[in-house]
C-alpha cells in the first residue's frame, strides 16, 4: 500500500551553497472509485483512509446517507496485469435495497487533486438531494473570536504537514471550537470526503451540529459536500468562487473566508 510520505533526494541552494539531502515528500496516488464493479471516478490523493474517501465521496453524490447503505468496500486486486493488488482501486458495494445511481453519475472522468469534480450539478441539483437541508434546523452561532482561534488549532494539528509542507487539511469542530477530527490530503476536497465518510461509518451523519474549517480556498464542490452531509457552517482560510457564495446562500450555509488572525469576511449565513 502506498505511503503517507515518500524520501527523495534533492540538490539544496542556501545562500549561495550547494549540498545534497534527503527529503520529505507528500505522497500522491491515484485512486479509483468503483460502484458496483463499474468504474465511477478517479481522484488524486494521499494513501490513507481510502475506504473513508469512497464512502465520503458517495454521501456527496447523494447515494449513501447511512453506514447500513454499503455492503462492502474493499480494495481490487488484479488491477494491474500481473495480477498484484495496487491498493489504488476500491469497490463499493451498496447493500440490498439501495438503489444504484442514474447513469448520469458515472463521470468516468480524471479528476485532478487541485479542483476537485469540476462542473458538478448546479444550485438546484444540490438542493433538492440533500437529505438534511440545512435551512430546516436552527442555525449554529458562534462568536468571531471562536472562529478565529480555529486555523491555529487546525494548523497544530497537522503531523504530516510539518514533515512535508504539501498537503491541505479539514477539520470537524464542535460550536465550542473542540477539534473533533482531522484529515489531511493534496486535494482538500479528498480531505473534506475523507472526513464525512468517517463520520458515515461512525454514524454520525447528519453533522448538523458541526463546523468544518479548510485550508486554502473555498470552492463550489467543497460547499456542495458540507450541504450534502448537513454541515451549517463552512470556514476557509481563503477565498470563496462565485458559485460557492451561491449555493451557500441558495442552502443556508454559513461561509466564511479569509479566516486569518482577527479579521475574516461572512459571504453568506451572517
Amino acid at each position: 500500500m502506498g505511503r503517507v510520505t515518500e524520501r527523495r533526494r534533492v540538490l539544496r541552494l542556501r545562500d549561495g551553497a550547494m549540498s545534497t539531502r534527503p527529503d520529505t515528500l507528500v505522497a500522491e496516488e491515484p485512486l479509483e472509485i468503483r460502484l458496483g464493479g463499474e468504474p465511477l471516478a478517479i481522484t488524486m490523493r494521499t494513501p490513507g483512509d481510502d475506504f473513508a474517501l469512497a464512502a465520503g465521496f458517495l454521501v456527496s453524490e447523494g447515494v449513501l446517507s447511512r453506514a447500513e447503505d454499503v455492503a462492502s468496500i474493499v480494495y481490487c486486486a488484479g488491477a494491474t496485469e500481473d495480477g498484484s493488488n495496487t491498493y489504488n482501486v476500491v469497490d463499493v458495494q451498496l447493500a440490498p435495497g439501495v438503489p444504484m445511481p442514474d447513469i448520469a453519475l458515472k463521470r468516468n472522468v480524471y479528476t485532478t487533486s487541485s479542483c476537485g469534480l469540476c462542473g458538478k450539478a448546479g444550485l438546484e441539483a444540490v438542493r433538492t438531494t440533500t437529505g438534511w437541508p440545512i435551512s430546516d434546523r436552527p442555525p449554529v452561532r458562534v462568536a468571531p473570536e471562536l472562529l478565529a482561534a480555529l486555523p491555529d488549532r487546525l494548523r497544530a494539528a497537522q503531523r504530516v504537514f510539518d514533515r512535508t509542507g504539501g498537503l491541505h487539511a479539514a477539520g470537524l469542530f464542535s460550536p465550542e471550537g473542540e477539534l473533533l477530527d482531522l484529515r489531511e490530503d493534496v486535494g482538500r476536497h479528498n480531505a473534506v470526503d475523507k472526513l464525512i465518510g468517517r463520520a458515515l461509518q461512525s454514524g454520525e451523519l447528519p453533522l448538523s451540529r458541526r463546523i468544518l474549517l479548510v485550508s486554502g480556498r473555498a470552492s463550489f464542490e467543497l460547499v456542495q459536500k458540507a450541504v450534502m452531509a448537513g454541515i451549517p457552517m463552512l470556514a476557509a482560510v481563503s477565498a470563496p468562487s462565485s458559485l460557492a457564495v451561491d449555493l451557500a446562500v441558495e442552502t443556508g450555509l454559513t461561509l466564511v473566508g479569509f479566516l486569518r488572525g482577527s479579521s475574516m469576511n461572512v459571504y453568506a449565513g451572517e
